[in-house]
């Protein structure tokens, strides 16, 4: 065990690199106006197959960020299970720390944090629950283990004894849900019927007001595009132009 040597305010001696020399020249990318699509969507369908391809893992892995009623933030890694025209869409736990927090105040940030490819996407707007029977379809597609993981972990972000307490929960569940796979036939009934959808569990949209393209290029000068929606209305749509249009957003070029 190594200890830390403690200088001034913040100066902290690890055996570790030192994070402010770990710099990198990004090469062999950029983002110029004339190539990129009237919609956002478009290019982050195209920067999406790009990352899938590259086989990066976790492709659909993005921070979410969110804020208590009081302005407190939180961010976490969760995967984006959807995106079109009326937001980006991910499910979770109500009760959670991002249920509450998306309870409270209903705007969230994600970021794709594209490293490998030197790529990284920004999106920020308002949340929206998803309807029951959308949950309810998305649920149903989830493996046995996770379905059953879910209700386990009812009380998500909550502080529990130790693992065997999940464990033992996890043990009851899978007890009074019994997984029909591993039933004699091999599974007779259909396994998206074994497990119910939790009261506390759903899904949520983020309607994009802005979405913002980076692309890591030499010296710095980094490519950074930014589409900004007109304003929406209460349900997330835009007031002046169809959500499906490309004429709702303004494309712009900040400093990087």
């Amino acid at each position: 065990m190594h200890n830390a040597q403690v200088r001034g305010s913040d100066a902290v001696d690890f055996p570790t690199p030192d994070p402010a020399r770990l710099r990198r020249s990004y090469e062999g990318g950029e983002l110029a106006e004339p190539a990129v699509p009237a919609d956002p969507l478009a290019l982050f369908a195209a920067w999406f197959a790009d990352v899938h391809a590259f086989g990066l893992p976790e492709p659909n892995a993005m921070v979410l960020a969110t804020a208590s009623a009081d302005g407190v933030p939180s961010a976490r890694t969760v995967l984006l299970k959807g995106y079109g025209p009326h937001g980006f869409r991910f499910f979770t736990n109500f009760t959670s720390a991002k249920g509450r927090d998306l309870a409270e105040n209903p705007r969230a940030a994600l970021v794709f944090p594209w490293h490998a490819m030197h790529r990284q996407v920004r999106v920020a707007g308002p949340v929206f629950r998803l309807p029951a029977d959308e949950a309810e379809a998305y649920f149903r597609t989830r493996p046995y283990g996770s379905r059953i993981g879910a209700w386990a972990s009812e009380h998500q972000s909550g502080v529990i004894p130790d693992r065997t307490e999940l464990e033992r929960r996890f043990a009851e569940l899978a007890e009074r849900w019994p997984d029909p796979a591993a039933a004699p036939g091999g599974g007779a009934v259909a396994e998206g019927d074994a497990v119910p959808l939790p009261d506390f569990w759903g899904g949520f949209r983020i309607v994009p007001e802005s979405i913002e393209f980076w692309q890591g290029r030499r010296d710095r000068l980094h490519d950074r595009i930014r589409y900004r929606r007109t304003a929406l209305d209460d349900q997330g749509r835009p007031l002046d132009a169809d959500p499906d249009a490309a004429g709702a957003w303004v494309t712009e070029r900040l400093s990087p």
